[in-house]
């Protein structure tokens, strides 16, 4: 799976956010919240990006990032996902207080409850790919085999269901 894809499909959705809470974190630490509050009122361009950045993060599970971790990656390499999952509760944090939310998207409950529908079955797509991508990686699977096949169908249903695919 290409790079971007793969961080959508375990729902870290890490390339949308990395940066954007040490950046944010930044600016208030340096009392600059009242010039990141002006900026989302005055700049639609600020307030699209923060908009689109708190979808994002209200789409991320950290829950589901950290099955593919214990499912897929050896216990020497399961810190590094440990400090991601870290970091994204971070993000999730500074947006909530950008925003001034207690919960994210609580200003489109509308997109909120989309999000928590397609959750329902996209849960059990993210249980049953990483069981598939272990299974694929102990032993050797022909593209066209049933295997190969069940974990295509996972890409595309996790894919469709998010409606971010990288």
């Amino acid at each position: 799976m290409p790079w971007i894809f793969a961080w959508t499909q375990t729902r870290l959705m890490l390339p949308a956010w990395l940066g954007w809470e040490a950046a944010l974190s930044k600016a208030l630490e340096r009392g600059e919240g009242e010039v990141l509050a002006q900026m989302r009122e005055q700049w639609p361009f600020f307030r699209t990006r923060i908009d689109m950045l708190e979808m994002v993060l209200a789409k991320a599970d950290a829950d589901i990032a950290r099955l593919y971790d214990e499912r897929l990656v050896t216990a020497e390499l399961q810190h590094l996902g440990a400090h991601l999952r870290d970091l994204l509760s971070q993000a999730c944090n500074v947006v909530l207080g950008l925003t001034g939310q207690t919960q994210l998207l609580a200003h489109s409950p509308e997109t909120l409850e989309f999000i928590s529908l397609r959750n329902a079955y996209l849960d059990p797509l993210h249980l049953l790919q990483a069981e598939l991508l272990s299974r694929s990686r102990n032993r050797e699977a022909s593209l066209d085999s049933p295997l190969e096949l069940a974990l295509l169908v996972s890409v595309a249903g996790i894919a469709a269901g998010l409606r971010n695919t990288g």
